[in-house]
């Protein structure tokens, strides 16, 4: 019996036979359908997925004018701590654009966290408009909202990490409406002076990592944003496919966030005058890569049907179906990418 070769949810390689892949995309789908409460895809999806799977091909790319444009967090700065090649940010971003073909990058602190950027911000500006007097394609400023970094005692706010195994319900709501309204003035602030930079845009990003509040700091600074500064893009990635609970009774134009899937994530995205949304999807290492890409192209799929935006899905390690490996091998990221575009109908990636 014929075997192909594919990969497991932690990027290590694997034999499967045609009935274990059948299957294995089958689960995956039925999984992403019953969690989110989307359609699964359809017979003919499910067997163009099977054929991406199995191409012999070492790299897959979609047909000849299905290409899509391409987006990044840090990217101007993954040179360096990923390839471990000494350059600086700007001219990082020159080799994105003139060697590497990108179609836009984020430019953003190490750090990565908008309060850590707010006693930079000079110096962080200057950067950037270094970087906008010599590149022409969309350079965006990006960083999280990473409520964690507001509570104690590294901000001023209590833990509701902590206060909550305590019990401490009340009060661990009570610290994150205060980090909320923190998080807020900052990422506003910050946005004003990559405006008089010249930036090109922001990038709101892993919004929903420390839970609902996360995601509606987000939420009311991008509606500040939008409203004093029209002309400025945004994109918003998410931290995962749903977004947790912490608080629990948070809403944004009267829906509560804690729970909500891409489909749902994205119509909240345009409410505050998002641009451009980056959903996820997250890799199960223990499971297989036929089984994750088809789960990430149902909700991917979902997702561009509600929206009226375009979709930017996250294709990186742990996510869209991506093993979770330092290094992502190549043949399951082109897949992913590939599927991602021709069934989940991604406007990007």
């Amino acid at each position: 019996m014929q075997k192909y070769f594919t990969r497991m949810g932690d990027g290590s390689g694997v034999y499967l036979d045609a009935e274990a892949i059948g299957q294995d995309l089958k689960e995956g789908t039925a999984d992403a359908a019953r969690r989110g409460k989307i359609p699964e895809l359809a017979k003919d999806e499910l067997d163009y997925l099977f054929e991406v799977v199995t191409s012999p091909v070492n790299i897959a790319s979609v047909e000849r004018g299905s290409e899509v444009v391409t987006s990044s967090d840090s990217g101007a700065f993954k040179i360096n701590y990923q390839a471990d090649i000494s350059m600086d940010r700007a001219t990082a971003v020159q080799v994105h654009e003139k060697v590497l073909a990108a179609d836009s990058l984020d430019l953003g602190n190490i750090d990565y966290s908008y309060k850590v950027v707010k006693a930079i911000l000079n110096d962080e500006a200057k950067v950037m408009e270094n970087v906008q007097l010599n590149t022409i394609m969309p350079v965006l400023y990006g960083a999280m909202p990473n409520l964690g970094l507001y509570t104690r005692p590294d901000g001023p706010v209590d833990n509701w990490s902590e206060l909550l195994p305590l019990g401490k319900i009340d009060e661990a709501r009570k610290a994150q409406e205060e980090a909320i309204e923190l998080a807020v003035k900052d990422m506003y602030y910050i946005s004003g002076g990559m405006f008089k930079a010249g930036a090109d845009g922001m990038n709101f990003d892993t919004c929903g990592a420390s839970g609902d509040a996360d995601v509606i700091a987000a939420l009311r600074a991008i509606e500040k944003v939008k409203k004093d500064y029209p002309g400025l893009g945004v994109e918003m990635g998410m931290s995962g496919e749903f977004i947790i609970g912490m608080h629990g009774r948070l809403e944004y134009g009267g829906t509560r966030v804690a729970g909500l899937y891409p489909h749902d994530q994205v119509k909240l995205a345009e409410k505050a005058g998002v641009n451009i949304f980056g959903p996820v999807v997250n890799t199960n290492s223990n499971m297989t890569f036929p089984w994750n890409l088809a789960r990430a192209v149902t909700f991917i799929k979902a997702c561009v049907e509600a929206a009226n935006i375009p979709v930017h899905a996250n294709v990186g390690m742990g996510v869209g179906a991506t093993p979770m490996s330092p290094v992502p091998p190549s043949d399951a990221v082109s897949r992913a990418a590939k599927a991602l575009v021709e069934i989940g109908k991604a406007d990007g990636l």
